[in-house]
């Protein structure tokens, strides 16, 4: 199963404990393949508007669609692992600039890892 958790900085809150299973930092300081280019993590951050949402959302699909191309054995190799256990791809969302877990890039990659590896079982938030 491959779903999305919540990286906390500091105490974490007993009620939202953090799950069961392979957890995996995605954001755009990481080298991992689903993460974000920190420009356009910038430009969003500079406006958190639907519209500048949607442009990120594109640039995003765009920048998994020529990492997938160029070499696809991280994908492959992070779908394989979700077959057999639990991972979860983590970053900061809901943040006080983006309260809406939907807006979130590991909600957008989800999706693309559901669509790549259809048998792949995808939780989303």
């Amino acid at each position: 199963m491959l779903a999305r958790y919540r990286i906390v900085r500091g105490k974490r809150n007993p009620e939202d404990p953090l799950p069961n299973g392979e957890r995996l930092d995605t954001r755009k300081h990481t080298r991992h393949c689903l993460r974000p280019e920190a420009k356009t993590v910038a430009a969003l951050i500079a406006d958190p508007s639907p519209g500048n949402f949607r442009t990120f959302a594109a640039e995003y699909e765009l920048t998994l669609a020529r990492r997938f191309a160029a070499d696809r054995r991280p994908f492959d190799a992070l779908a394989e692992r979700a077959m057999d256990h639990d991972v979860y791809l983590g970053c900061n969302c809901p943040t006080a600039w983006n309260p809406d877990v939907r807006r979130c890039h590991t909600v957008l990659a989800l999706a693309f890892m559901r669509k790549k590896y259809p048998r792949l079982r995808v939780v989303k938030p």
